[in-house]
């Protein structure tokens, strides 16, 4: 139990215990020593479960019975199946402690800051620092900045907040080349010319915002890949590269469809009927819009020269009658008033003609589109007619010689029949083979998407695995790159042979008493063996010679005495081997006995009972004390 003893004292100073070093075992231990490594154990474990124990004994007793009662009500929320209680920390016993202590430790955290006072790598102190103060700040609740308290601008910054605006971002690793020479070309360009990216951004509040609008778009766009590689591109068989040139190909060729669709005049659009919803057609449609309007209104129709010429004369009218003399103000502004209510009546007549003309347009286009419907179903009837009056043409064309005609068709029909058959027979000889071949490349086929189907998802459960694998192997890498640099801060002069020499001279202890054990246990069934043995050929040969002596004592009065001793030296020697059985289970009960009596002086009963009497009379003056404020109030 001693180096039991020692690991426990060792693993309580490393979660922060005041155990000092003149304590080398759990018998030493006193109740606020408990108590605190008790509280400790809890805190690491469950900082919200222990948040709220004291780490020492209150003065009180009455307080010190509800500190054991919330201890022992922890440790039975945490696992604990043990027997505990208030009287496990206030009236300690070597063994209840040993085993909670025992238990506390082993459910103690290994990867926990608090559980390890040996220093980490200058990464995870980084990141535990970084860690704490991000914790620190989502503790506290947001305030805007004119209603900060004072105490709360060292952790919320009292700068004005900026909107998140971002702005394109040229990276070096998002530049691919195709080539080597390209590659040289761009490396010289990012090194020459490519400005950093905090420099890249016309403000610098928006150079945090468009980082990381680029670091999402690039995430997002790689776990698009990898979906649409999972899903559809190894289902292609292809490569990476021939399914992405496939599918720009395909998106080239489809922009050009649209390009061709969108450039061809459409007559619907002349008509007035919708146009395309399409945004690319729209957007052609209305650039070609524009360059028709241009092109109408520099040319001009009959109606806009009429308009035109119209509006012109009445301006030059307007103009002639204005005197060409000196006028006064007023009269000037008297004839802009007139000439403007001329034009604006102008303007009403000419937005009321172009609505009449506008709606006439509408009704046009609508009777066009019927007229060439309804001329369309004309030519498809015409043709119809035409197709059936040629084929009569040629019946009545037949008529005069209808005989000789019947019997040129009869043939006709009859060499038509025999080459139906001869074709026929002729596509049998060559339809048998075919079919066959047909069902073996058919079978073939099947055969082949089963194998495809099979190896397709073991690659997909071998990327699965590399996944994983991949995962694993980082996770394992930072651990090993944790632990070595734990190794190199190690204190280096404990020697590591010193624990092996110890722990296999324990190894050899052990085994050396399980050795003895054998050899004891074995002896004893050895002798019980022997034991049966001798009973069993005793009780044989006092039947042998009790029947022996008994055929002779009917004869003769000396053998009859014989007999008597015989019986009365066989009752002794039963009761003397009792009398030796009821001695061994005597000795082994005085063993056991001496064993709890040594149990129960390491269980410091005395000492309890005496403490325990101390702790009733202290709680009885505290009453009293209650008692005489109470009455004094």
């Amino acid at each position: 139990m001693e180096e039991v003893d020692k690991i426990l004292i060792h693993a309580l100073r490393q979660i922060g215990t005041e155990v000092s070093e003149g304590v080398e075992s759990v018998r030493q231990f006193s109740s606020e020593l408990i108590v605190e490594a008790v509280v400790r154990c809890v805190r690491v474990m469950d900082p919200g479960l222990g948040g709220g124990l004291p780490a020492s004994l209150p003065p009180g007793m009455s307080a010190r019975f509800r500190v054991g009662m919330s201890l022992a009500q922890a440790c039975q929320d945490l696992g604990y199946k043990g027997e505990i209680g208030y009287q496990t920390f206030l009236y300690s016993n070597e063994l209840e402690i040993r085993s909670l202590l025992m238990f506390l430790v082993e459910k103690l955290p290994r990867a926990s800051a608090e559980a390890s006072d040996q220093p980490a790598g200058k990464s995870v102190v980084l990141q535990r620092a970084i860690a704490g103060a991000i914790k620190a700040h989502l503790a506290l609740p947001w305030l805007p900045p004119n209603c900060r308290l004072p105490q709360l601008c060292k952790t919320q910054s009292p700068g004005p907040s900026y909107n998140f605006y971002i702005q394109p971002l040229s990276l070096p690793h998002s530049i691919k080349a195709p080539g080597k020479k390209h590659l040289k070309e761009v490396q010289d360009y990012q090194r020459d010319v490519l400005l950093p990216v905090t420099a890249q951004s016309s403000h610098h509040a928006s150079a945090a915002a468009s980082i990381l609008e680029q670091h999402m778009a690039e995430l997002s766009a790689s776990q698009e890949w990898e979906n649409e590689w999972n899903s559809q591109g190894l289902l292609s068989h292809l490569t990476p590269q021939e399914y992405r040139s496939r599918k720009l190909t395909r998106l080239h060729k489809r922009i050009e469809e649209q390009l061709r669709s969108a450039a061809l005049p459409c007559p619907e659009s002349a008509v007035g009927a919708p146009r395309s919803s399409s945004d690319l057609s729209e957007l052609l449609q209305s650039f070609r819009g524009t360059a028709l309007t241009n092109d109408i209104l520099t040319k001009g129709t009959h109606f806009t020269h009429t308009q035109k010429f119209t509006f012109t004369e009445q301006v030059e009218a307007v103009a002639t009658s204005l005197p060409s003399g000196r006028q006064s103000e007023g009269d000037v502004q008297a004839g802009q008033q007139g000439e403007l209510e001329v034009l604006q009546q102008q303007f009403q007549q000419l937005c009321i003609d172009v609505d009449h003309i506008t709606a006439n347009m509408k009704q046009m286009s609508v009777t066009n589109t019927q007229v060439w419907d309804e001329l369309k179903q004309r030519e498809l009837g015409n043709n119809e007619k035409e197709e059936s009056m040629r084929v009569k043409k040629k019946t009545i064309d037949l008529l005069p010689d209808a005989e000789n005609n019947l019997s040129k068709l009869q043939a006709l029909v009859e060499a038509s029949a025999k080459r139906v058959v001869n074709l026929a027979s002729q596509w049998e000889k060559h339809r048998a083979p075919l079919v066959d071949e047909h069902r073996s490349l058919k079978e073939l086929c099947s055969n082949q998407d089963m194998e495809s189907s099979r190896k397709l998802s073991e690659i997909k459960d071998l990327h699965d695995k590399i996944r994983q694998s991949a995962e694993e192997a980082k996770k394992k890498e930072g651990l090993y790159k944790q632990l070595i640099t734990e190794l190199e801060n190690l204190p280096q002069d404990v020697s590591r042979s010193a624990y092996t020499l110890r722990i296999l001279e324990i190894v050899g202890n052990i085994k050396k008493q399980k050795e003895e054990i054998t050899k004891i246990l074995s002896d004893t069934k050895d002798l019980q063996k022997e034991i049966n043995n001798l009973t069993g050929k005793l009780d044989r040969t006092f039947a042998v010679t009790d029947e022996l002596v008994f055929k002779d004592a009917k004869k003769d009065e000396s053998v009859r005495k014989s007999y008597k001793y015989l019986a009365a030296l066989h009752e002794n020697c039963s009761q003397l081997i009792q009398t030796i059985e009821d001695t061994g289970t005597i000795l082994r009960e005085i063993r056991d006995l001496e064993e709890q009596i040594e149990t129960e002086n390491g269980n410091k009963t005395l000492a309890n009972l005496e403490r325990i009497l101390d702790d009733y009379r202290a709680i009885r003056q505290e009453n009293s004390a209650l008692a005489a404020k109470v009455q004094e109030g």
